[in-house]
């Protein structure tokens, strides 16, 4: 299970706190008034580690020392299985039987769905899910690339300027969605606007989050504490880099949630922003996000969430699931510095 959890978890939660478009980055950057072209080629440089030893490494590591049954299976936290196979179900065994017989797999799902389940009449294709995943990235890099290399009166330019902007990229990513992941595996027009509109309860609970960090930031900030933070690191010659990354460990240690401490030490750390270069500030987000990754534990509503689905103890979610959080975070901060001598 870990083998291949934890390399899932770890691309998920580097993307989490490194990327854009995810809120936290993207308050972050704002907050900091970083580019965020910049600051989404300079965090998918420091992903690359980051995802290879948090993910494949400790994956293979971890998974030799915490065994654990395969949800669905007997003693799994799914249930026996078995029985869910043999009434024509969609356990394993089912799955496995689509997997072999492709025809009777849309058979039976064409099946599914006239008896009114959710399930789709065909299976979308490879192609067309990677890239109706990755468009919305696809799109903010071309705007980061032209912010590069054409000239600001540009048409072109004016037009990745506008198709990169991150509501305007992920709308994109939702309308090919329709189509792609839509209509061609056969929903109708209603069953796509009962898909789209039934995302919108899902994310409630990360505008309440990203409100309320946006709320505590800005109490801290209105304060002082942003300014005292700023004495303290010109008194205690701490690199800027580091310092941001420190405060959000400290936010992500006290609070739980990653978003909240990103937001938060953002609004913290932005004077010291001003004095930087573009891409130092662009780092700074990045180093800020690293440090709200720091070890997830019991007050992360991620860390129960991960426990539950995987079926283990709060002792293996911590060596597991925390301790990958770690490694992110501090080969985050690594790769953060390492690109400020060279950048």
């Amino acid at each position: 299970m870990l083998l291949v959890g934890i390399p899932a978890l770890a691309g998920l939660s580097v993307l989490h706190g490194l990327v854009p478009p995810h809120p936290g980055p993207l308050v972050a950057i704002d907050a900091l008034g970083a580019d965020l072209g910049r600051t989404l080629l300079l965090g998918l440089i420091v992903s690359i580690p980051c995802v290879i030893l948090a993910g494949p490494v400790f994956g293979t590591w971890i998974s030799r020392r915490i065994d654990l049954p395969i949800p669905g299976t007997a003693g799994g936290p799914g249930g026996t299985g078995r029985a869910a196979d043999d009434d024509g179900g969609t356990g394993p065994g089912r799955v496995a039987a689509d997997l072999a017989d492709p025809v009777e797999g849309e058979q039976r799902a064409a099946v599914a769905t006239s008896s009114g389940t959710a399930t789709p009449v065909r299976r979308p294709r490879l192609v067309a899910a990677i890239v109706t995943v990755l468009l919305p990235v696809g799109l903010m890099l071309l705007r980061a690339i032209g912010e590069l290399v054409l000239d600001e009166d540009s048409a072109v330019r004016s037009v990745l300027d506008v198709a990169g902007t991150p509501v305007v990229a992920l709308m994109a990513g939702v309308i090919l969605a329709m189509f792609t992941l839509g209509t061609a595996v056969g929903f109708g027009r209603e069953r796509i606007s009962s898909i789209v509109g039934g995302s919108l309860p899902g994310i409630a609970g990360i505008l309440l989050i990203v409100a309320a960090g946006g709320g505590f930031k800005q109490v801290l900030v209105d304060a002082g504490v942003g300014d005292l933070v700023g004495r303290a690191a010109e008194d205690l010659s701490i690199n800027v880099l580091v310092l941001g990354w420190l405060v959000a460990v400290g936010i992500r240690l006290a609070t739980g949630s990653a978003t909240v401490a990103t937001i938060t030490a953002a609004g913290i750390v932005a004077p010291l922003a001003a004095e930087q270069s573009s891409s130092t500030v662009a780092l700074l987000a990045l180093a800020i996000g690293a440090g709200s990754l720091f070890f997830s534990h019991v007050n992360d509503a991620g860390f129960w969430l991960v426990k539950e689905y995987f079926g283990m103890t709060v002792g293996q979610t911590i060596k597991s699931w925390s301790v990958m959080e770690t490694i992110i975070s501090v080969v985050g901060l690594l790769g953060v510095l390492a690109l400020s001598v060279v950048v």
